[in-house]
């Protein structure tokens, strides 16, 4: 098990490197977004792990794609904030910290950045879907479309 966080947290690493390296110039802020979502308890969960903990009823679905892609499919339950709002960030300061509250952030590049922001703002426990809802939808699990 112990082998396995320690994995998980170094796929995150190299997904925030990654990520992070896609949309900056420096090297420094691709290590500092590293850094972040190491402090948070970022864990990368598989579409499978992610069905799991939303059976048990352990987590808030949180989906940061536009509200066209949101409609499009998502999974039920899911509360759209949109990355590229203006007011992404108080939206994100407004949702409940308590302990053990964990947050699934489906898709990839901006669900990276997401768990950044919500390390950076103190999130204890933190879950992204590794692949996202693409991931999610190859893995021939279930969406639901707005209208």
């Amino acid at each position: 098990m112990l082998a396995r966080r320690g994995l998980q947290l170094l796929l995150v690493a190299l997904v925030g490197v990654a990520l992070a390296g896609c949309g900056s110039s420096s090297t420094d802020d691709a290590v500092q977004a590293t850094a972040t979502a190491e402090s948070a308890a970022v864990v990368l969960a598989s579409p499978e792990e992610a069905e799991a903990l939303i059976d048990e009823g352990e987590v808030k679905l949180l989906d940061v794609r536009t509200p066209e892609e949101f409609a499009e499919g998502h999974i039920a339950g899911a509360e759209n904030i949109d990355f590229y709002a203006a007011d992404f960030a108080d939206r994100i300061d407004a949702l409940d910290q308590g302990e053990g509250v964990r947050r699934l952030l489906p898709l990839g590049n901006r669900s990276g950045q997401a768990t950044a922001l919500m390390a950076d703002k103190g999130f204890g426990s933190v879950t992204d879907v590794d692949g996202g809802i693409v991931a999610w939808e190859a893995a021939g699990l279930p969406t639901v479309t707005a209208g």
